[in-house]
């Protein structure tokens, strides 16, 4: 594609939702109101009304722009042996209703995105996401290292930046991400008294009463049960 044809398209592009959202007729209106959005996450009212009326407002970036995010997405938190990439994690979905929740992210990240084609577009010819594998690390590599980069490669510093933040952010808040780092939440844990070694740095010990009756834990069923425990005290007989 010329260089010509792909600045045409950008443009185009950017100019195309509001144009379509305008030409939305009443049966589509209804359409859209039907589709309501469920949650299987516990919300306060406040909550699921504001995320309702995110996710109904029309969709921010172009197709061109949210195609571009992905390739940036997988490129920052690319797949591997551990688990999959941010786009797999959902990220540009992520990143769309930021920037729609959040407003003063969507200057800085079309423009971002705008700066990324047009060095592109000068250097081989094509959009970021039409360029090479090989063209597009290029690319990156002069601005993922602000310590490195060239001065008049600042405003994509800046833009990668704050990518590369909000593709965190949106990697390590999915249950991919959290399973990535090994989080596992609140866990019921086993506890069956006072270790041995600290009864007897004190020199005290459980009674066979309180073995019994207190300082154990049934495993009976799939969520441990946790016995009421009391302290213990002083007893000649051992443990």
């Amino acid at each position: 594609m010329k260089r010509r044809e792909s600045l045409k398209l950008i443009v185009t592009g950017a100019v195309a939702v509001p144009a379509v959202v305008a030409g939305c007729g009443p049966d589509d209106k209804k359409a859209v109101a039907a589709a309501d959005p469920t949650f299987n996450l516990d919300r306060n009212p406040a909550e699921i009304e504001n995320e309702k009326r995110i996710l109904a407002m029309p969709k921010f970036f172009t197709d061109h722009e949210m195609a571009t995010i992905a390739i940036l997405s997988d490129i920052i938190i690319p797949k591997d042996e551990v688990s999959g990439s941010a786009t797999d994690a959902k990220v540009p979905e992520f990143i769309e209703f930021i920037v729609k929740d959040m407003p003063n992210h969507q200057t800085p990240l079309r423009g971002g995105l705008r700066w990324l084609d047009m060095q592109c577009l000068n250097k081989f010819n094509n959009s970021f996401k039409d360029c090479t594998q090989q063209q597009q690390i290029e690319l990156i590599d002069q601005i993922a290292y602000p310590q490195k980069a060239k001065p008049e490669m600042a405003p994509g510093v800046s833009f990668f930046s704050k990518m590369r933040d909000m593709v965190a952010t949106g990697f390590y808040t999915s249950q991919i991400g959290v399973k990535d780092i090994g989080y596992m939440g609140n866990t019921p844990t086993q506890w069956n008294g006072v270790p041995d070694d600290v009864l007897k740095q004190y020199g005290l010990s459980y009674t066979e009463k309180e073995l019994k009756e207190c300082v154990s834990f049934d495993n009976a069923s799939a969520n441990t049960k946790i016995e009421t425990s009391i302290e213990p005290t002083t007893n000649s007989k051992s443990k």
